[in-house]
């Protein structure tokens, strides 16, 4: 099975109209449009019967004292943590692409209690959700695709990892707000084959 993207190259830079924060003129960070990537797919295996989608970035800092501070930087040798962006299963057996910004159009504060997606499909929640938790303005449930953000000072470009599974049935049993555990383990024993997409991105100007 392979995975592409229109957006973005295998291993190079997501464009920031993918991503949740972007550079400023004024500032490090604003928030950006926030378009979920096109992505498109080919040689499923015989016998699927449904796609699975998760986003990660590994790239995510394990402590925060450092992050966002200035005249401070998140080095590099700094251990790293799993941060999702995109969970999305059920995605029908005939389906091949998901257009760019068919998910995700903007930022939505508190998060998308409904996001759009391929007819079917059910999305859980990605990691905004806690690391908004308890912000006035901010603080929600965050389904569905929210791209990169990451620190403008840490010493590390981030990488984004798409990746798709082929399952061999049709529908997992998981409600909307699902977190990344509980998909792997409807999973378990059902994939038949994986693809994998990354694209890079960080909002630090001296990389």
């Amino acid at each position: 099975m392979k995975l592409r993207s229109d957006s973005f190259e295998q291993g190079q830079p997501i464009p920031a109209e993918f991503a949740f924060g972007k550079p400023g003129p004024d500032s490090p960070c604003i928030l950006s449009a926030n378009r979920n990537p096109q992505l498109a797919w080919s040689a499923a295996p015989e016998g699927t019967r449904s796609f699975a989608l998760i986003c990660v970035d590994p790239d995510v800092p394990s402590k925060p004292d450092d992050v966002n501070q200035a005249g401070r930087e998140v080095p590099a040798d700094l251990p790293r943590v799993d941060f999702v962006h995109w969970l999305i299963a059920n995605l029908p057996a005939d389906l091949r692409e998901i257009a760019a910004g068919s998910c995700s159009e903007g930022v939505t504060p508190r998060g998308k209690p409904s996001p759009a997606g391929p007819e079917g499909s059910v999305q859980g929640k990605n990691d905004y959700t806690g690391w908004f938790a308890g912000d006035a303005d901010m603080g929600g449930d965050y389904l569905g695709y929210d791209g990169p953000c990451p620190p403008f000072n840490d010493a590390r470009v981030h990488r984004y990892f798409f990746r798709l599974f082929a399952l061999d049935v049709e529908r997992l049993q998981l409600q909307p707000g699902f977190g990344m555990a509980e998909l792997h383990r409807a999973m378990r024993g059902h994939v038949l084959g994986e693809a994998v997409l990354h694209g890079t991105y960080s909002l630090n100007p001296g990389l």
